[in-house]
């Protein structure tokens, strides 16, 4: 077996963590009847029907030290950030690790203009961020990834060789971690945690100030206010918008791949895939160390490390499900969380739309992440929420879908989707897989860009992709689309939703701007 580059907490670990840096259900919390995840945007324009927003994912990288497609991507956002209300981040905000020394180079630099201060983007603290268009993310599994300590120790004192190798072999990493997500906390959250005791009722008093419909958690949310205090309630939340409701999810905590007794041939094979994986990993390192010693006489291959990164992912996807067999946790207060927080939406006549965006996608068609057993347990999960939304809601939906349209990141690529008759609630959903913003892209699955299921036997398809944006073609013809999404809402109910990808396409060392037409959901 090689070195693991990266770690991950376990869920329990992840959950407890993130609930004490925001002081979760705190004694003074409850007692103001703060709900933890409310969110209020306090600008002018929160009540209007015709409205935009923009989107991007899997962005955060600053192994490209020119020409970053995180930055060409920011740069066909900006003509549209005037006019659009906010930016939603499907996760991975920063790679490898999440760490807070890859803040100013993978998140401030390339998004300065969203921030206050960007101008002098190099003085901004990563932990004192403010947004003036806000930026509101989740969290991506690079965002809770930490350093083993060797692999720590010799990222940072190899450092300066690695930024002058950077053409050769960058793992973008420094000296630690994400701290099992401490960085992201600290950067987005409101962290109560490092309020002093003292202090902390009057932070609660300052910030907690929007009174809202009480969901069972509470009648006062805190108050974003862009270009003064923009911070996060929680690792998940809802916002209300033009009458939409927007849900943001944490979908590392119920994306342990489902309890599957496995066969012994059906383990070999498995075994056998991960073997076959650990090999590919080694030739390329050896490629790697070839192309830095120069023994190698083709030019450096700039994707390896990104090659190398998605063998980590399937070979911890196979490492999940192996182990699939002990008891794993299951967020299941999150997802209870989001069934109550859908029906109470549903229920509510102000409300005319209803949009989902977490990191790991229940479809997808990219060729790596599409038969994962995260892929699979997100599905199920969300499919079991949906389900019991269903069955309270009724005939209330009238035959429409109980959401118009889930974002998610994860898979390196843009793929839009729509399920079809799958048998349960999520069926004729809309479904937009935003995470080409930066990082490795990715190809389409060679079996095509129809997703089927097996069902007593009986294989039958449940989605299809309808337009996906990956890398395509190889050496002088390999093309790169790194893309963002403007989401324009229109009035009504149900809301009309037109989606136009924003891309930037690296083609035979050149970077070209295209704007998709766009289409509706």
């Amino acid at each position: 077996m090689s070195l693991k580059l990266i770690t991950e907490p376990s869920i329990e670990t992840k959950i407890r963590c993130m609930e004490q840096r925001v002081r979760w259900q705190h004694a003074q919390v409850v007692e103001r009847g703060i709900d933890q995840t409310r969110l209020v945007i306090d600008e002018g324009g929160a009540d209007d029907d015709a409205f935009s927003f923009l989107v991007v994912g899997d962005s955060g990288t600053g192994r490209h030290r020119s020409s970053s497609p995180q930055r060409q991507v920011a740069e066909q956002l900006l003509p549209h950030l005037d006019s659009a209300r906010f930016t939603l981040h499907t996760g991975d905000v920063v790679y490898l690790v999440g760490s807070r020394d890859q803040y100013p180079t993978n998140f401030i630099k390339p998004y300065r203009e969203w921030l206050v201060g960007g101008d002098d983007y190099r003085k901004i603290p990563y932990d004192r961020m403010v947004f003036n268009h806000p930026i509101l993310p989740v969290l991506g599994n690079h965002d809770y990834y930490d350093l083993p300590a060797l692999i720590g120790l010799v990222s940072g004192i190899t450092g300066p060789l690695r930024y002058a190798l950077r053409s050769y072999l960058d793992l973008d990493v420094g000296w630690r971690g994400s701290q099992r997500g401490d960085a992201y906390a600290r950067a987005f959250l409101d962290y109560l945690r490092a309020v002093p005791p003292s202090q902390l009722g009057q932070h609660l008093e300052a910030h907690y100030t929007s009174p809202v419909e009480d969901c069972g958690g509470g009648t006062l949310a805190l108050t974003y206010r862009p270009g003064q205090f923009t911070r996060l309630p929680n690792r998940y939340y809802t916002f209300r918008y033009g009458g939409i409701d927007f849900f943001a999810l944490d979908s590392n905590t119920f994306n342990q791949p489902l309890p599957v007794i496995h066969d012994r041939a059906s383990r070999q094979e498995l075994q056998r895939q991960c073997q076959q994986l650990e090999a590919a990993k080694a030739d390329l390192m050896r490629q790697a160390g070839m192309d830095v010693l120069g023994l190698d006489g083709d030019d450096p291959q700039e994707d390896i490390t990104e090659q190398m990164e998605s063998i980590d992912e399937q070979l911890n996807d196979i490492a999940k499900q192996l182990d699939s067999a002990r008891v794993s946790t299951v967020d299941l207060a999150q997802l209870d969380w989001l069934r109550d927080r859908l029906i109470a939406s549903w229920q509510n006549p102000a409300v005319r739309g209803r949009i989902l965006f977490f990191h790991h996608p229940p479809y997808v068609s990219e060729a790596t992440k599409w038969p994962q057993g995260q892929t699979l347990a997100v599905r199920h999960h969300l499919r079991q929420v949906l389900n019991a939304v269903a069955t309270e809601v009724g005939e209330a939906a009238q035959g429409r879908p109980l959401v118009d349209l889930v974002l998610n990141g994860h898979a390196h690529c843009f793929d839009y989707l729509r399920t079809g008759d799958t048998g349960h609630a999520d069926a004729h959903t809309a479904w937009v897989v935003c995470g080409g913003s930066g990082y490795s892209l990715r190809r389409q699955r060679k079996e095509g860009p129809e997703i089927t299921e097996t069902l007593d036997g009986t294989v039958r398809p449940v989605a299809k992709s309808h337009l996906y944006l990956g890398r395509t073609g190889d050496g002088s013809r390999l093309k790169r689309p790194y893309s963002g999404l403007r989401v324009e809402v229109a009035p009504g109910n149900p809301p009309k939703l037109t989606l136009t990808p924003l891309v930037a396409e690296k083609f035979d060392g050149k970077w070209r701007g295209v704007e998709l037409e766009g289409f509706e959901v």
